[in-house]
């Protein structure tokens, strides 16, 4: 099993959730409201008046076979518009209770 932890503008939302209902990935949790910045354009997103964008956050246990068709549904999504970003993280998933 592996963990991944999407970080996205909060314009991709139902672009997300939708890709994790079509892989019928049910195990997520979402932020709303992260601040941060990217590592490739390096725009903010605060919620402020000079950066107003914000992001949100999923982290969902996925299984194996499952990780590469999700990547490239993300990936998909962030050509659709590079500039909004979104962005995609693999943990191992050693142990679960």
């Amino acid at each position: 099993m592996k963990a991944v932890f999407v970080v996205f503008n909060q314009a991709n939302i139902e672009r997300v959730e939708y890709a994790l209902d079509i892989l019928e990935i049910k195990g997520w949790t979402l932020w709303q409201d992260v601040q941060g910045k990217g590592t490739h354009t390096g725009e903010p997103h605060r919620g402020t008046h000079t950066w107003p964008e914000m992001n949100s956050s999923i982290i969902a246990m996925v299984d194996e076979d499952k990780v590469a068709p999700l990547l490239d549904k993300i990936k998909k999504i962030d050509e659709v518009n590079e500039s909004v970003g979104i962005r995609a993280f693999v943990w191992d998933i050693l142990q679960t209770v």
